[in-house]
């Protein structure tokens, strides 16, 4: 992957037809940079960059969402030397609006929802496919004692679920700007094959552990298809991540005081959902 210490080189700008200063924007883990009204990142594999751009180059928009458009090099590619172009959007994150994410994430995935399952995923290997997986019972439940604190009684209130499998978006709430006049913008997809409403749930999931949302919101959504099962993967999916990402650090960057009383409205959650 390109660092994220530096910014985009000179040949970049010039195969993207760019010219003037990068500046780099927050987010994206410091790596990401706007010149003009394109916004460079570096890859994080070619395959799936190559994908997303193919895909938001032609999804339908529609009242609901808007995306961003990829930006072609001169010579028609999505990728020069491991960087990707977009054309800048409108707006700024709110993740105190989760109600409004998720009706913009709903119309985003009913969107995309024909797509087949892109092969990319199968060798993915991140703290976060991993974490997936575990969620998923694809993979152990493994991680710090802390970790296993959390994970063990969420495991222990999963049950089977069939729901159709999807493209989703993972990581809703703080990639999905906000600005007057305009439908929300979706950015930064991160790609997972799972039920749509598992993806609703963690972004649920994390509008409670994060970003001070009150449980009613588990109320507002409790409609969704296997609404308890999907909270529960949700939750083992952020915390099986957390330890795989930050180890012995996982504590001190999200202690587990901001996700033990989620962990139990979703295990009743959980309960209640049980025929």
């Amino acid at each position: 992957m390109t660092s994220v210490t530096s910014g985009p080189p000179l040949e970049v700008l010039r195969a993207f037809g760019l010219s003037g200063v990068p500046q780099v924007l927050p987010g994206g883990k410091g790596g990401t940079w706007r010149v003009g009204d394109v916004v460079l990142k570096p890859s994080e594999g070619a395959e799936e960059s190559r994908w997303r751009a193919e895909t938001l180059a032609v999804v339908q928009v529609s009242p609901e969402f808007r995306v961003p458009r990829p930006v072609p090099a001169a010579d028609g590619s999505w990728l020069i030397d491991g960087w990707e172009a977009w054309r800048a959007v409108a707006g700024r994150p709110d993740t105190t609006r989760i109600d409004e994410v998720i009706r913009a994430g709903s119309a985003f995935h009913a969107a995309v929802a024909h797509l087949p399952r892109p092969a990319f995923l199968d060798a993915r290997e991140d703290p976060w496919s991993y974490g997936d997986r575990v969620a998923w019972e694809e993979a152990p439940i493994s991680g710090s004692s802390a970790g296993l604190e959390l994970l063990e009684p969420l495991a222990q209130a999963r049950r089977p679920v069939h729901l159709p499998d999807q493209i989703v978006h993972g990581d809703l709430p703080g990639n999905v700007l906000f600005a007057d006049g305009v439908a929300p913008a979706i950015i930064d997809w991160s790609p997972y094959w799972r039920p749509v409403s598992w993806a609703l749930a963690v972004a649920v999931a994390d509008a409670l552990c994060w970003y001070g949302a009150g449980p009613q919101v588990l109320d507002r959504w409790s409609h969704l298809p296997e609404w308890g099962q999907m909270l529960v993967r949700a939750l083992i999916y952020r915390i099986a991540t957390r330890d795989a990402a930050f180890g012995p650090n996982a504590q001190a960057r999200e202690p587990n005081s901001a996700y033990r009383p989620v962990v139990a409205l979703a295990i009743a959650a959980a309960h209640r959902g049980v025929r």
